[in-house]
């Protein structure tokens, strides 16, 4: 792991996340997508998300008991140390619900509200993305040893392949709908990964040229966008503005700022 003075920090939201995606791995139950009634499968995974976030949370303050936290089920507390730790307990959950791998646990650290750590575990691909500001990311997986990551070369926006995200909420989903008509033509293809960590990461390893999305929360975001400009990506949200509800944008060099434009041109953050 990276020695910098934000090691163990980076050491802590190693040992969280990996307890959580075991926890969420191992807990699962192998019906669980054609579970009996409606409601069940949606309560199991809202309990699964609820414990792998309080599993989180508590071994982070038996540790540091003064931190801030900020999850995506419900932890919020200020604390007194400067340090806030943003995270994601179940990043993808439709995708845990059907089965489908492309779910994650995400945990980032703030100090003064500048994010210093990211740490992303993908578990059903068997791999670990982190970064420490400044430091670089790196990730572990099916190949030997811990990898630097980089994205991809500069490519043209007419050959880049562009990952985005769809809300749930009928007509936010129909105008994402519309934004995503205008770009493929643009672009060599677009693709819905269903977990918004997952797909940064996956721009930060050169899997992908681009992601972008609307209605994305600070949980969603801290850990893989650190980890995506560790790796020499760009980010941010509309033009000159950092990422947000919005609007956030990631990208190779040479294909955010014209997809960035192009997301603009088209409203692609209009409520």
């Amino acid at each position: 792991m990276t020695d910098s003075p934000h090691s163990d920090l980076l050491k802590l939201a190693h040992e969280a996340a990996r307890r959580a995606g075991e926890l969420l791995r191992d807990g699962r139950p192998a019906d669980l997508a054609v579970a009996a009634t409606k409601s069940s499968p949606i309560d199991v995974v809202t309990e699964m998300d609820i414990a792998a976030e309080r599993l989180i949370t508590g071994l982070i303050a038996d540790h540091r008991p003064d931190d801030g936290f900020l999850g995506e089920e419900g932890a919020a507390t200020e604390g007194t140390t400067g340090i806030r730790w943003v995270i994601d307990p179940l990043d993808g959950t439709v995708n845990y619900l059907y089965g489908l791998p492309t779910w994650s646990v995400s945990i980032a650290a703030e100090e003064h509200g500048e994010t210093v750590v990211g740490v992303v575990v993908i578990p059903m691909r068997g791999e670990t993305y982190h970064a420490v500001r400044g430091g670089g990311a790196w990730a572990t997986g099916a190949w030997e040893g811990e990898r630097r990551l980089a994205c991809r070369p500069a490519a043209p926006l007419e050959q880049a392949l562009v990952s985005t995200g769809f809300n749930y909420v009928t007509e936010v989903r129909a105008h994402q709908a519309e934004v995503a008509h205008k770009l493929i033509p643009l672009l060599r293809d677009i693709r819905r990964g269903g977990s918004a960590a997952v797909d940064l990461c996956d721009v930060a390893a050169g899997r992908l040229d681009g992601y972008y999305e609307r209605g994305l929360h600070p949980w969603d975001l801290a850990a893989g966008d650190l980890i995506a400009r560790e790796a020499g990506a760009l980010t941010g949200g509309r033009p000159g503005e950092r990422p947000s509800r919005d609007l956030a944008v990631a990208g190779t060099p040479g294909v955010f700022e014209p997809l960035q434009r192009l997301l603009e041109d088209f409203g692609a953050w209009h409520d």
